[in-house]
């Protein structure tokens, strides 16, 4: 079965299938990797450390998203 037999196949399921496939299909590329896990996490702790120590401030959520 080729992709293009499988991509048909898969257009004629309902919407809710669809979704589920194609939810599926995205995680399973999605592996996680704990040594870059590690160095974010080590990462995130060094930035909340510097904000409670007053080195940083935070900036509001509208700024950065624009919705002001």
């Amino acid at each position: 079965m080729t992709t293009r037999d499988m991509l048909k196949e898969a257009l004629q399921l309902d919407p809710a299938q669809r979704f589920a496939l194609a939810e599926e299909i995205l995680h399973s590329l999605d592996k996680p990797d704990p040594a870059i896990d590690a160095i974010w996490i080590e990462e995130a702790e060094r930035r909340l450390t510097a904000f409670r120590a007053g080195k940083v401030k935070g900036i509001p959520a509208e700024d950065v998203l624009g919705t002001r």
